[in-house]
C-alpha cells in the first residue's frame, strides 16, 4: 500500500481542459515541423501497414487462389 502511494505521488497531476488548451496554444511549430512530422508518421506506420496487407494477401492466396 505504501509503495502504491509513492507511485501515485509521482504520476502527473490531472489538468483541466482550460489548462491543456492554454498549454497547447503556447506551443509554436517551426517552419519545417509539419512536413517532418508527416514524414516521420509515414516512416513509422507505412511498413506496418505493408506487412499487414502482405499477411492478409498471403492468407487470401492460401485459402482461395491456390
Amino acid at each position: 500500500m505504501f509503495l502504491l502511494d509513492k507511485f501515485r505521488a509521482r504520476l502527473p497531476k490531472q489538468k483541466t481542459k482550460e489548462e491543456l488548451d492554454a498549454h497547447f496554444k503556447s506551443i509554436e511549430l517551426e517552419k519545417g515541423d509539419l512536413p517532418a512530422m508527416i514524414i516521420a508518421a509515414l516512416i513509422t506506420f507505412l511498413p506496418v501497414v505493408i506487412i499487414a496487407m502482405a499477411v492478409f494477401y498471403g492468407l487470401l492466396w492460401l485459402l482461395f487462389i491456390r
